[in-house]
Order: C-alpha cells, then structure tokens, then sequence
C-alpha cells in the first residue's frame, strides 16, 4: 500500500507567492496515486495569506509557528504523522505526478532520507537539484551539476544536497534533528542536513522523473540583499567548524582561513570579515550542535570521494 503524504509549504507574507504556486501544489496532491495532504505552515504572516488560503484553498490546512524561517519545518513535522513528507517554500510549483515519483523513490530504497525532483526556473533555466560535493581551500563545497540524456527523465542518482524541495522520510529526518538554527536567518541548512544524512548512513537521490519550478529568492533576498554575501561567508565557516573532524581537514581550513582573513583586509572585502565576526559569536552553538550529531557510518573522506562529479557519472 503507497504510503501516506504531507506536503508542507512553508510562508511568511507570502500570498501574491501562494496565488501563483499553491494551485499547482493542491492539483499535484489531487492527482497523487496515494493519500495527500496538503498544509501552510505560515510563520507569522501579517498579510492576508492566512484569509486567502482558508477562502480559495478550504481543504489545505494552515499551521501558524513562530517565524524560525527553515528551521519552522522540524516543529511543522513533528506534529503531523505522515511517513514521507514535501517541504516546499512558497515559490515553487509541482508538475503532475512529481509527489508520487518522489514518494515512490524513498518506498523502494529503505537506505533514503531525502529525494528531489528535477527543477527549473519559473523562465525554464535549470536550477537543480543534482550536486556534487567537495572540499576545497579548507571548505565544503556544493555545486549545480546540469544532468544530461536519459538521466533527464529515467531513474534516480544520488546528489550531495537539495534546495527548495525535498521529500523525506520523516522519521529519518525526525532522528537527523532537522534543520539546525545554527545558520539562521538562513543558507546552508539544507547541505548541513543532507551532509549529516549521508554521514549517518543513508542516502539522498535526485529522481529527474520528478518536476518542480522554483522562483528562487523570492522571499531571502528581498529581505537580505547585500548581507546575503555576508551570511554565505559565516554559514560557510559554522559549516566546517561543526562538521569538520578529520585532521587534515582542519589542518587546510585553519590555512585557507588565514589566507582570507589576510586578504580581505588587504582588498577592503568587508563581507567575509563581517562574516567571520558572525560565527565567531555562535560558537557556543557550533559546540552544542557537535555534541548532537549522530554516529558517523561514513568518513568525510568517503563522503567527498563518493559524491564527487566523477563517481555521481557526471
């Protein structure tokens, strides 16, 4: 028997994005070949999108949480019961059949915690979500790998991270912790999340089957705008001071962060001073998070050699 689906669209302030997404997410759910729910998870809204929802969306629900921006989905999750769930930001659409294809993928592989669909830009650029990882001048990277032939609408691969739709198994996320507070307002969540799954164990696929559009800093950068450089450069930093435990990892971190600090005084590039400043002060928080992690089944240098572009086929 398919099991049962949540799907969940995280919004703040959000109803010009809900009237333009939201159809597209309820049909999907209409449509899936298994139960499939779907709710707002609205973190204090003060617009009328709570109104709106309930008046052209009845059968959508609404959970009002805090405003923990990402982090609103691990609360969100634990209250509901559903075995795999969608989180969605408010700027993504769902093309027919990408909730059963998703669901479908976590069923089959009991090893998967999170599956993503293939999107695109509202404009039809490619957007994600297969990825590679890597380590490179004392940090971890991620980047976009375009899939090519068949892999566009056959099979599943396994990807380093997702963005702005994931499926998961909620229990594995459940055990995971969820998204970690320790980046917010936000960037990064979803690659530590993913980082912490493959190190435990498990896996994450890209199932190109699956088909979503996403605007893309829709809600983020309008709020953030010049300080987003600013928060890549801290999360980037809190990224490797939790997760980071081989030797010679910290090693060339230690170097590399040298080497910027140097040359971002020397250029006047304040961003990754102010940055650095940042997460020197969520250091009590980098210690906490550490002392939650999970048992590691895989090494840091597994991981990276597994999840490179060679060994994703790419």
């Amino acid at each position: 028997m398919p099991s049962r689906v949540h799907i969940l669209v995280l919004n703040h302030n959000g109803r010009a994005l809900l009237e333009q997404c939201l159809p597209s997410i309820v049909d999907c759910a209409r449509r899936a070949d298994r139960c499939c729910r779907v709710t707002v998870v609205d973190n204090d809204s003060t617009d009328d999108s709570i109104q709106i929802v309930q008046r052209r969306w009845p059968d959508v629900d609404v959970m009002s949480l805090p405003n923990a921006y990402l982090t609103s989905f691990n609360e969100a999750v634990r209250r509901i019961g559903e075995p795999i769930v969608l989180l969605l930001n408010n700027d993504v659409k769902l093309a027919a059949g990408c909730v059963d294809r998703l669901a479908e993928t976590i069923e089959q592989r009991p090893d998967c915690f999170l599956a993503s669909p293939l999107c695109f830009t509202f404009d039809g650029r490619y957007e994600g979500t297969l990825s590679e990882l890597s380590f490179r001048r004392g940090l971890v990277h991620t980047r976009l790998v375009q899939p090519s032939g068949t892999s566009l609408t056959e099979g599943t691969r396994f990807t380093a991270s997702a963005g702005a739709v994931l499926a998961v198994d909620r229990a594995k996320f459940m055990a995971l912790g969820g998204f970690d507070s320790l980046y917010l307002p936000g960037r990064y969540e979803d690659l530590d999340l993913a980082y912490r799954g493959w190190l435990s164990g498990w896996t994450a696929c890209f199932v190109p089957g699956a088909v979503a559009w996403h605007m893309g800093r829709a809600t983020f950068g309008p709020r953030w705008g010049d300080r987003i450089a600013e928060l890549d450069a801290r999360n980037a930093l809190l990224f490797a001071w939790k997760n980071l435990r081989s030797p010679a990892h910290w090693a060339s971190h230690l170097t590399f962060l040298a080497a910027r600090v140097l040359w971002s005084m020397a250029t006047g590039r304040v961003s990754f001073l102010r940055g650095l400043a940042g997460a020197i002060g969520r250091l009590p928080h980098v210690v906490r998070s550490r002392g939650r992690s999970m048992p590691r089944a895989r090494t840091e240098a597994e991981l990276f050699r597994n999840l490179s572009a060679e060994a994703l086929g790419c």
